[in-house]
């Protein structure tokens, strides 16, 4: 049985969420799936967390779902798969993915499900149901769509074949890519500038661009923006040319 786990760090405003199962390349065990989104919920839950990093132990991001589980149950594990990953999606602050190695199968569906994805030159990304006769959920295919274009998910869902982290970032699946051995110190800096920025700029920014929100919606980040006083913070703090000090939400 695999001993898989979900592990948090804390650096301060930024959490870090790391996937840990190293005898089988980080891959994610029914548990794991299941835990994830009460996990997120604690740290949706926690004022102090302004953004959020998911990566993998060691040299790999993760190499998808542990098969052994899906022998066990395939229609559980994959609704569990899903139900961790809309959750990722869903979290209210922004969420980087920071890969290392092979990011595959469900591993690829975490990180797409990520705002943004950063990647080491010599990661390798795969998106690998039609290897297994599995069925790609719909929610899942078109996050891959919007993030990559109907060409490139075709490409990735019809092959399963891997592509390196140059090519996933000329498609949009990546973000960024740096060289080997400097991932985590990019992915610390910019997440910290991430906590520096208007949480009430980024949480409307993210509904908007993911299509979530319903009516009304723009008229409530109106009034937020109204009454936070976040705006007059900003505008105060770039005339007197010093770091503003966001308080959204109270």
């Amino acid at each position: 049985m695999s001993t898989g786990e979900l592990r948090v760090a804390r650096d301060g405003a930024v959490a870090t969420v790391v996937i840990a199962n190293p005898a089988k390349r980080n891959a994610m065990t029914t548990g794991m799936w299941r835990e994830l989104p009460v996990l997120l919920e604690g740290l949706a839950a926690d004022p102090a967390v302004r953004a959020l990093v998911l990566t993998g132990e060691g040299g790999t991001f993760c190499a998808g779902a542990d098969i052994g589980s899906l022998r066990e149950g395939a229609e559980d594990s994959r609704g569990l798969a899903v139900a961790a990953e809309e959750a990722l999606a869903a979290f209210p602050r922004p969420t980087v993915a920071a890969v290392r190695g092979y990011c595959v199968g469900g591993g690829c569906q975490l990180a797409a499900a990520c705002d943004l994805r950063f990647a080491a030159e010599g990661a390798r990304f795969g998106v690998t149901p039609a290897k297994l006769g599995i069925v790609y959920g719909e929610s899942s295919t078109r996050r891959l769509v919007r993030l990559v274009g109907p060409a490139t998910a075709k490409y990735l869902l019809f092959s399963g074949e891997l592509v390196s982290a140059a090519r996933a970032e000329r498609t949009g699946l990546v973000d960024e890519v740096v060289p080997e051995g400097e991932l985590g110190k990019r992915v610390a800096e910019f997440t910290a500038l991430l906590a520096r920025r208007s949480l009430l700029t980024q949480a409307a920014a993210k509904e908007f661009a993911d299509g979530r929100a319903d009516a009304g919606r723009s008229a409530y980040w109106a009034a937020q923006m109204r009454d936070s006083g976040d705006t007059s913070e900003g505008v105060a703090a770039f005339l007197e040319r010093r770091e503003p000090r966001f308080t959204w939400p109270a």
